[in-house]
């Protein structure tokens, strides 16, 4: 689920955000490490800068974090790795700036609990031969701050099911702006997007990714 806000104490001006993010930034990049925390859900993320833009992830430096923070560690034995996996072009922030998705390791060099993708990796590899395919069918419902779905009437619900699915039109889908803008980040980042659509709930949409 997606929190939409609302709350004007938690708001900035983007207007006044802008004006940085539009500064040159020389040769240097910024790298955002991201992985899955000990939930198995949640992202995180930090912030490298590089000198220059990598040609490869290879290029990419082993970078750590702490798991106890995040879940994925004890205080004793706290340090935690990101290992660059993929990069993408940062459809945030723009420019030369980069994604860079990340697998987790533990102090002892071995893969925290949530490293699922080590291990597909090593199936499909095997797998290699008979041209594997799997795709990612992400149904999510765009909440507002106070936890409410967005677009529906605050003290009530909305029509029953029926005019919502693949519907169009601002009385029957809520959020449209949030997926085009999704839809076009991924699309800018290079990662394969195979459609998306309303759901027959309003508020809730479909998105698939793949085939990978």
């Amino acid at each position: 689920m997606i929190s939409i806000m609302q709350n004007n104490n938690a708001m900035t001006d983007k207007v006044v955000l802008q004006k940085y993010l539009d500064l040159p930034q020389g040769n240097r990049v910024q790298a955002l490490y991201i992985w899955i925390d000990g939930t198995g859900e949640g992202l995180r993320s930090k912030t490298k800068t590089l000198e220059n833009a990598p040609k490869d992830v290879s290029e990419l430096p082993i970078w750590n974090y702490d798991g106890s923070s995040t879940y994925q560690a004890e205080g004793q034995t706290s340090d935690t790795y990101l290992h660059p996996i993929k990069i993408y072009p940062d459809p945030f922030r723009g420019g030369k700036n980069i994604m860079v998705m990340c697998e987790t390791y533990k102090y002892n060099k071995e893969p925290t609990e949530t490293n699922h993708r080590k291990i597909c990796q090593e199936i499909m590899t095997k797998a290699k031969d008979s041209h594997p395919w799997f795709g990612i069918e992400q149904e999510y419902t765009l909440l507002a701050q106070d936890g409410h779905p967005f677009g529906w009437p605050k003290n009530g619900f909305p029509g029953p099911q029926g005019p919502y699915y693949c519907a169009v039109g601002a009385g029957n889908v809520y959020g449209r702006d949030i997926v085009e803008a999704h839809y076009r980040a991924c699309l800018y980042a290079g990662i394969r997007v195979s459609g998306t659509n309303a759901e027959v709930m309003p508020a809730q949409w479909e998105f698939q990714v793949g085939p990978t």
